[in-house]
């Protein structure tokens, strides 16, 4: 398993615009191979940003790299450089991936 995070930096005052580019995109993930999950994720907010971050848990790490080849993954980004992100962001988002070590389940 391999979970892909993405972490933003939100202006403060941009939080309505940044939920709602998210909440209102095309989700182009449900019929890629190895995709198993999402979250978007709101964190603690600072005096100068907002913290979010994207969670996406993958099937394994060749099936997440796989999707950021395919045409889904350039579909799914090809507005991310709309002008309101300019003023929107604090820097580009901040990516980390990591290996799944261990699964601990309710079950």
């Amino acid at each position: 398993m391999f979970i892909a995070m993405n972490r933003f930096r939100v202006a403060p005052g941009s939080e309505t615009d940044f939920e709602q580019v998210w909440l209102s995109r095309d989700v182009h993930l449900r019929t890629v191979p190895g995709f198993e999950s999402f979250h978007l994720l709101r964190g603690p907010e600072q005096d100068d940003h907002v913290l979010y971050a994207s969670h996406t848990v993958w099937a394994s790490k060749a099936a997440f790299e796989a999707w950021t080849r395919s045409d889904a993954f350039r579909e799914a980004h090809r507005n991310a450089g709309q002008s309101g992100a300019r003023t929107m962001y604090l820097g580009p988002p901040q990516f980390e991936g990591f290996e799944v070590l261990q699964t601990v389940d309710r079950d």
